[in-house]
């Protein structure tokens, strides 16, 4: 966990203050960029201590289900007294109704997952207005105020997808199945992802299916684009807790799903860390897959608006958890947590969280 420093209540007493002071800067020095501030930022009881509405963008996807198993769990372990999560069922403007009926219940802190990286600003500035903190975890909203964006790079994500495939694949058709572009995530793979080809792979050619995280849509759209392109070489699924059984049932159905190591394999790079992509990458189905990490979100959302309700703030730099905070060009800071790559050669690690999954 990030160090911590102590308020001193008894700001008359100067040597006490100077003291604190000295403490709190060589505590601070120790910890670097996940420092944290002794002023307050506003928008909690000091204290951190209060309940905490949590809202979730959807529970159809195993990732997502899986991040909704760990809250409970995660806000125990950082003493939040988290109320029982909401599912906002991939409907934005439904994600807004959420936060201000958790606002209407006198919550001091929110964990949202924004569906809408711009519709989000709505319920954003509803819980400015009433001094209620907001940790942000999977998708940075584009305005607002949050204390924190928890996030892995999701540009690396498109990054790496790009490069494994690269070196797979020495020419020929690839295609992303990309998820919505309303959501920064949706855009970071993307963009990331074609870039990547572009400038490292200019031999492959990128087809694309926009899906909006839409398991259905992936489906019907995998099908068409395989009709007419049936020398298709590799995929890049965006999203595998949506994708990744659309996916494999299209290429089954269609005579194409073969595995690793065979004549017409289709190489398969998915992105969440979920069990069925470990599974899939043990059976051959598919080669990789990028783990997001569903328990850090968890665990750091907690930590986070935890903090945020104690009015402690943070710097751009480098965490003692294996992170990065950045400051986005939006001015709202982010921390960027690890996200492997995973293969075969890796997937039966312990500590991946998709193996601890019961």
């Amino acid at each position: 966990m990030p160090c911590r420093t102590v308020r001193k209540r008894n700001r008359s007493r100067m040597v006490g203050a100077v003291a604190a002071a000295a403490v709190a800067s060589l505590v601070l020095g120790a910890c670097g960029s996940t420092k944290d501030s002794a002023d307050p930022a506003g928008g909690g009881k000091g204290d951190g201590t209060g309940k905490v509405g949590v809202i979730l963008p959807l529970l159809t996807s195993p990732f997502w289900q899986s991040y909704n198993d760990y809250v409970p769990k995660m806000a125990k372990s950082e003493d939040v007294d988290a109320l029982k999560t909401v599912n906002s069922n991939s409907d934005p403007s439904q994600q807004i109704t959420d936060i201000n009926n958790q606002l209407n219940q006198g919550v001091e802190g929110l964990v949202v997952a924004p569906l809408d990286s711009a519709a989000i600003e709505a319920g954003l500035d509803q819980a400015e207005r009433k001094g209620v903190p907001v940790v942000a975890v999977d998708v940075a909203p584009d305005k607002g105020k949050v204390a924190m964006v928890v996030r892995a790079n999701n540009v690396a994500y498109g990054e790496k997808a790009c490069e494994y495939l690269g070196k797979q694949i020495p020419s020929g058709k690839v295609v992303q199945i990309m998820g919505d572009l309303a959501s920064v995530n949706g855009r970071d793979r993307s963009e990331a992802f074609r870039a990547c080809v572009k400038k490292d792979f200019p031999k492959l050619k990128v087809l694309e299916i926009p899906a909006k995280w839409e398991s259905d849509t992936a489906a019907s759209k995998l099908d068409t684009l395989l009709n007419a392109n049936p020398d298709i070489k590799g995929i890049y699924l965006q999203a595998g807790g949506v994708y990744l059984a659309p996916t494999l049932q299209t290429l089954k159905s269609k005579g194409m799903l073969k595995k690793a190591g065979q004549s017409g394999h289709i190489t398969i790079v998915s992105n969440d860390g979920i069990p069925q992509e470990y599974d899939a990458i043990r059976k051959g189905e598919i080669d990789a897959t990028v783990s997001q990490p569903a328990d850090l979100y968890a665990k750091y959302g907690m930590y986070y608006i935890k903090a945020a309700m104690q009015g402690k703030t943070f710097q751009p730099g480098p965490t003692d958890h294996d992170s990065t905070i950045v400051k986005l060009p939006s001015g709202i800071l982010e921390d960027q947590l690890p996200a492997p790559l995973v293969t075969k050669e890796n997937v039966d690690d312990p500590e991946l969280w998709g193996n601890t999954v019961e």
